[in-house]
């Protein structure tokens, strides 16, 4: 008998304890009525509560709500735009008349998602309509920053904030993604063209310079093999007269016929000719007139060396 009247007070005891007392999950605060008017609100946690009278209205998530989006835009020039976006979006903070706006805007939450992604697209397809197809991949940045700040001013009327907006996913219909194709090949082709035109005037300008560097240094390595020539001819000669005059000069001081001097070096011409000639015929005057008078001649020139 005494284990019955227990489990009574047991049951009481629970009853009582749902009745006066209400646990409120992390992440959510409840929306507290009295006779359908708003009372209060209630923190996570334990939380007492007046039964019969108050009456909980409903549970406001405070957490960050995410909702995926599909919906076609069409441009200026009339071309189907495919996006697919992905809304993040939360309470905008836990004041009272932000969680009463949350709480009493609208009939349920259905009614605020569609509310939220109509508006959503409203804002693309209008900023869309503006642009071009050739313009809308380029603008993703751009539509994302527009919608934003449309976006936010109607949120915070409802109790939200637009946490973050990505647009994932931005197709044409076949037919443009065919031709937007073809046009990137043909550029392609033609940057590739021109590239190449651009490489070959280059290089052929590249080619000109350096033929005309090798022939200006070729020239004036002539030059300077040409020049070094001279200077060693003349030098030879130079050293050849100053021999001659001395020989000369040493001769006539010892009263020595100088026609010998001459004599040696016809014979030595002659004998350099022979040796030189590599079976090459070289015809010589050895006539008795023309040797005397090529003696007479190479006489003359050492006379004027002697002289001087």
């Amino acid at each position: 008998m005494e284990d019955y009247w227990m489990y009574i007070l047991i049951a009481v005891g629970v009853i009582v304890f749902l009745m006066f007392f209400v646990t409120v999950k992390q992440g959510y605060i409840a929306v507290i009525t009295i006779f359908g008017k708003y009372r209060r609100l209630m923190k996570p946690g334990l939380n007492l509560k007046i039964p019969f009278i108050e009456s909980i209205y409903k549970r406001i998530s405070i957490q960050n709500r995410s909702v995926e989006l599909e919906f076609q835009a069409i441009t200026v020039d009339q071309a189907n735009v495919h996006f697919r976006a992905m809304l993040l979006y939360a309470a905008l903070n836990q004041e009272v008349d932000t969680i009463m706006n949350l709480a009493f805007k609208f009939v349920d939450d259905r009614s605020v998602m569609q509310a939220l992604t109509r508006t959503v697209e409203g804002s693309i397809r209008g900023f869309v309509a503006t642009k071009k197809q050739s313009e809308v991949l380029a603008v993703r940045r751009e539509i994302v920053q527009d919608v934003k700040e449309q976006l936010d001013k109607t949120l915070e009327q409802w109790g939200y904030h637009l946490i973050d907006l990505q647009i994932n996913d931005i197709t044409f219909d076949e037919e443009i993604t065919k031709s937007m194709a073809r046009v990137v090949a043909s550029n392609n082709l033609k940057a590739a063209a021109e590239n190449e035109g651009q490489a070959l005037l280059i290089t052929k300008t590249k080619g000109a310079e350096a033929e005309g560097n090798a022939i200006k240094i070729s020239a004036e390595a002539e030059r300077m093999a040409a020049q070094l020539r001279g200077q060693g001819v003349a030098l030879f000669r130079e050293e050849v007269a100053k021999g001659m005059s001395t020989a000369a000069k040493e001769m006539h001081d010892a009263n020595l016929d100088t026609n010998v001097i001459l004599f040696s070096m016809w014979v030595e011409a002659l004998k350099h000719f022979a040796e030189q000639g590599k079976g090459n015929t070289i015809f010589l005057d050895g006539s008795t007139d023309s040797m005397k008078r090529t003696m007479e001649q190479l006489l003359s020139i050492s006379q004027q060396h002697i002289q001087k």
